[in-house]
């Protein structure tokens, strides 16, 4: 939809703070609260002023934490308050749904976090029932709004590496692994949509197609070399449904070649590396985990007649949000993007930040290439 005729646009083009209210915004280490509550605090134009969790006792804890009003216990109570403008989902997969459609039916804008639904039809049935309802929406895809990646996407149409010839990634998941922590069971059940697959792997497709162009011809292998995990405070062996294993390949527009390689737990070795080669130079990102949406990235570029790499800084234009440290607030730095450019996209009737067709989209090219394979 064009965002620039909803009243949400209204709201940010008069220059009034946008209302946030966050479902899943916990006391103690939830991602809202390492990602979304510093990165709406770093972007002038949001105001956070609702939050619920599971139940009103821990809203309330929440609530006095945060510095946060208006705390309830459940999620129909925040979307229903004339204080909140966007809903932000940010609990596990398997709520997404429900909760989404909660918020839509009060005539509320969302931005839920990726993966968008547990599956391809729960995607689909979101991004549906956003078009019917005519509110913007946002998908939590936010690598694409790195400054890094976006940088990367420039020097990449600017003929910095001259004609893409190849990328290549490699990547380690940190969970999936050998050890796996008490509140992270759930990731290892591949029926709760939380999985290697639909994580770390879809979140770094989603960025190299934004830098590189959508592969065609995609084809995804899974599989399982482990099968179980030691919780690390019981010792106890806890099973493993999902796939440790993730390998991809495909074609760009264009021709060039792409492969992909994502593996359970973390390696010795390299966590995250992706190289692209072309005739006339490379560029190289990496980082300490297989995440680039919630990690610090490193560019480095070579080109002409040089024979190795060097650091490239990203230029300050590219930085839209500069009270955030790239490296000490990586888990916020990309999400807060995000929000930055989303306000952008309201005022200005742009769409560059992915919404719900966008991430209904995107679950459908992983499934199709899975099934293909």
């Amino acid at each position: 939809m064009n965002t620039s005729e909803s009243p949400l646009a209204g709201t940010a083009r008069s220059g009034k703070p946008i209302g946030v209210g966050i479902i899943g915004l916990g006391a103690h280490g939830s991602w809202a609260e390492r990602s979304h509550l510093p990165a709406l605090r770093a972007v002038p134009g949001y105001e956070l002023r609702a939050l619920s969790a599971s139940s009103r006792q821990s809203a309330e804890r929440s609530g006095q934490q945060h510095g946060v009003a208006r705390a309830f216990g459940t999620a129909a109570e925040l979307v229903a308050c004339d204080e909140v403008d966007l809903v932000v989902v940010a609990v596990k997969v398997p709520y997404h749904r429900e909760l989404v459609r909660t918020a839509l039916d009060a005539g509320k804008s969302v931005l839920c976090e990726w993966p968008l639904g547990n599956g391809l039809a729960e995607a689909e049935d979101m991004a549906r029932r956003a078009r019917s309802r005519a509110v913007p929406t946002v998908v939590g895809l936010q690598a694409r709004s790195h400054p890094a990646l976006a940088y990367a996407r420039d020097l990449v149409a600017d003929g910095y590496v001259g004609e893409v010839l190849s990328t290549t990634v490699v990547g380690s998941g940190g969970a999936w692994g050998a050890t796996v922590g008490p509140s992270d069971h759930y990731v290892l059940d591949a029926a709760n949509g939380a999985t290697l697959l639909t994580i770390p792997f879809s979140h770094t497709l989603d960025g190299l197609a934004f830098v590189l162009g959508e592969p065609e011809e995609l084809r995804i292998q899974q599989v399982s070399r482990r099968t179980s995990a030691v919780d690390t405070e019981s010792g106890q062996s806890v099973p493993m449904t999902a796939a440790d294993q993730v390998v991809a390949l495909g074609r760009l527009p264009g021709g060039a070649v792409a492969t992909f390689h994502y593996r359970g737990g973390m390696t010795r070795g390299t966590n995250f590396r992706w190289e692209i080669n072309g005739t006339e130079g490379d560029l190289v990102l990496t980082a300490p985990v297989g995440h680039p949406q919630l990690s610090p990235l490193t560019l480095e570029g070579g080109r002409g007649r040089s024979t190795g790499l060097s650091p490239m800084a990203v230029p300050e234009s590219y930085v839209r949000v500069p009270h955030l440290d790239p490296r000490a607030d990586a888990s916020a730095y990309a999400v807060a993007h995000a929000y930055q450019q989303f306000l952008v996209d309201l005022c200005e009737g742009t769409s560059y930040v992915p919404d719900f067709a966008h991430g209904a989209a995107r679950h459908r090219s992983i499934e199709s290439a899975v099934t293909a394979g």
